[in-house]
């Protein structure tokens, strides 16, 4: 078995931080006691005077150093030399003991609310969740110090030293992050050689690969490895044309599931988000043996806590288009892709998502910016309407409801050149229905289809898979389309398939021009299976 504190050694080895300075107190014994003789203890007798001798070490070598303070009393007293590094540049791994994680909640003596205490002047501040996190937070901490020049802390109570570490649940920061502004050539190369190494590489695409360059350099690298690409579990944005022949799909948002689709890989390079987002959890490692992952972004967050060997801080279109000029063209066969026909329903019966989806997909124009909000028949979504374009698709990254509506107003009014649909369940759209007066009161001309269910279709089947019955009542006795022709926009209620097919064919052709809102009301009917 391994110790939390086995792990962290480890840690401190791998990223070059022998040296330990601290003042110590009874919250870091478990840590310190039997110190491994390849780590050098180095005592001063005042918090200001470990923190001073980390900075100078650490300006002299380039190199984060490692604080160690005790509780409230050391954090408290160091937080002026803290603020000294912060401005003089200097990266410091600060690990803060805190009490006993078994009985926080009574604030025992030397219990501390550290998370403020040095006010703005640490670069990141965490307390990890669970303790089998706290290697990786450490790991982290080494990242973001060196990334934001300053003191990095991590606050870890006392017994968590003692716990056992889950290798299962595998990497939750990088092992190397690389900086591509600093020598683009050697990371670039680096990745260019990962995937030359590999026998069946993969490529992952997130929001911030949603422009037309790093678009353009995506195709150009994944036809030259001859890579299926998929697109982020629950991406606020599409990072790839998902009309390309070498679009896969959306990843699923389950360990379980998200394995299967990685098996047959042995690299995954992970572009414009984190490796890798999930949403129900489920027990079991992350990713396959064997699938070595690199990271690709300019947002440092994301590499930091993405689960990856190699993360590089860099823009995703030059540096994609960078490695793209350096990897050995392969030929491989694109991924196999059914067309799906979607029968419509039969005479009296009730529409499905999937029809009202159909017919968008029939009919909707190349450069329509589609704004998703319907949970429960998003992947159903995902599979009939690509994104075909940069922007072509938008959904809050957050997943709270209200977000679609009136964001779809904001989008036709910064960019009246694309026609904008907004597809919204009832629900949802009840978060953000007040957006329909500015709507209407801007002359913001988008088509607000509503998928009418009368529920909370996606809280219904998760109430089934935990096995217990939903309290929350069904609200079929809402009108949305009564309440949009209230707050002034003009809206319909559409009565059966034909008649949705005749309205889309009227309001569609006039999209790219119009400066009407028009609410569409479409009763469809609960869909039974929900499998994010």
């Amino acid at each position: 078995m391994t110790t939390v504190r086995d792990a962290t050694l480890d840690v401190l080895r791998r990223y070059g931080m022998h040296r330990v300075f601290a003042n110590p107190g009874s919250t870091e014994v478990a840590f310190l006691a039997d110190l491994p003789d390849d780590l050098e203890f180095v005592l001063a007798l005042h918090e200001g005077s470990v923190v001073g001798m980390a900075t100078g070490h650490a300006i002299a070598t380039g190199r984060p150093a490692f604080v160690n303070l005790h509780t409230t009393a050391g954090l408290g007293n160091a937080v002026g030399a803290l603020a000294t590094a912060r401005v003089n540049r200097a990266p410091l791994v600060v690990m803060v003991g805190q009490q006993d994680r078994r009985h926080l909640a009574l604030e025992p003596f030397l219990a501390g609310r550290l998370d403020a205490l040095a006010g703005p002047y640490p670069v990141w501040v965490n307390q990890p969740a669970l303790a089998q996190d706290v290697p990786a937070a450490i790991r982290r901490a080494w990242h973001e110090a060196r990334q934001h020049r300053g003191p990095a802390i991590v606050v870890v109570p006392m017994d968590d030293w003692s716990a056992p570490t889950d290798p299962a649940l595998g990497l939750a920061a990088p092992t190397t992050v690389l900086r591509a502004d600093a020598d683009a050539g050697a990371a670039a190369g680096e990745v260019a050689r990962l995937l030359d190494r590999a026998a069946n590489p993969l490529v992952v695409v997130g929001a911030g690969a949603d422009d037309r360059r790093t678009w353009d350099a995506l195709v150009s690298l994944a036809e030259r490895i001859g890579a299926p690409v998929w697109q982020e579990a629950f991406g606020a944005r599409a990072g790839f044309p998902q009309d390309h022949p070498r679009f896969a799909g959306h990843l699923p948002a389950g360990r379980s599931r998200l394995r299967a689709v990685l098996d047959p890989h042995d690299v995954a390079l992970v572009v414009g988000t984190g490796a890798f987002r999930q949403y129900p959890y489920e027990p079991g490692p992350l990713v396959p043996d064997g699938l070595t992952v690199a990271v690709v972004s300019d947002d440092p967050d994301e590499l930091h806590h993405s689960r990856a060997e190699v993360a590089v801080l860099a823009d995703p279109a030059a540096f994609c288009l960078s490695v793209a000029e350096r990897v050995t063209p392969r030929r491989a066969p694109a991924p196999a892709r059914r067309a799906e026909a979607i029968e419509p329903p039969a005479a009296g019966e009730p529409m499905r998502a999937a029809h009202v989806f159909a017919a968008l997909a029939d009919r909707l124009p190349r450069d329509v910016v589609l704004v998703e909000e319907t949970p429960s028949s998003r992947p159903d979504l995902h599979r009939l309407l690509p994104a075909r374009e940069p922007r072509g698709f938008l959904s809050a990254a957050m997943g709270g409801l209200g977000f679609a509506l009136p964001a779809a107003a904001g989008l036709r009014m910064g960019d009246p050149s694309r026609p904008v649909v907004a597809v919204l369940g009832d629900g949802s759209s009840l978060y953000g229905i007040q957006g329909l007066w500015s709507a209407a009161r801007y002359g913001c001309g988008v088509l607000f289809v509503v998928l009418s269910n009368g529920r909370y279709a996606v809280m219904d089947r998760l109430a089934d898979k935990a096995g217990g019955k939903a309290p929350w009542p069904a609200f079929e006795d809402v009108s949305v389309h009564g309440i949009a022709q209230a707050l002034g926009c003009p809206a319909r209620r559409v009565g059966d398939h034909a008649d949705l097919l005749a309205v889309l064919d009227e309001v569609v052709p006039t999209l790219a021009h119009r400066t009407e809102p028009l609410l569409l009301d479409v009763p469809v009917r609960v869909d039974t299976h929900f499998e994010p």
